[in-house]
């Protein structure tokens, strides 16, 4: 499956542990591939994927900087997740309470049937 709208893109790009991590480190400040390579077990070219894939959900930009290219987090990119999520929490949560007033009522019915009749 090729994610080709940007709720997808992001989704994606947020599955991967190692782009999560990347994405923590970010929010403290701008980092190259090198200095995110040196905090991590992968190479520069794995670390530049990982980089590749998180500009093109948009949730990071790049800019040069000389020779350095240095990643700079880009929060209005999880504003399509933050969306989505919120609606999905609303949707469930109504959800949720009708199911818990239809099983109240349930147990009501339920309990109304067995009580003997004075």
């Amino acid at each position: 499956m090729v994610a080709s709208d940007q709720l997808s893109r992001s989704f994606a790009a947020l599955a991967d542990p190692t782009r999560r991590a990347i994405l923590e480190r970010l929010a403290a400040g701008d980092a190259g591939v090198v200095e995110l390579a040196k905090a991590s077990t992968l190479t520069q070219p794995a670390i530049t994927k990982h980089l590749k894939v998180l500009e093109r959900a948009g949730l990071i930009r790049r800019a040069r900087d000389g020779q350095r290219r240095p990643a700079h987090l880009q929060l209005d990119g999880l504003a399509p997740v933050d969306t989505w999520l919120r609606h999905a929490h609303a949707e469930w949560s109504d959800r949720f309470d009708r199911l818990e007033a239809h099983l109240a009522a349930q147990t009501e019915s339920t309990t109304n049937e067995e009580a003997p009749d004075a």
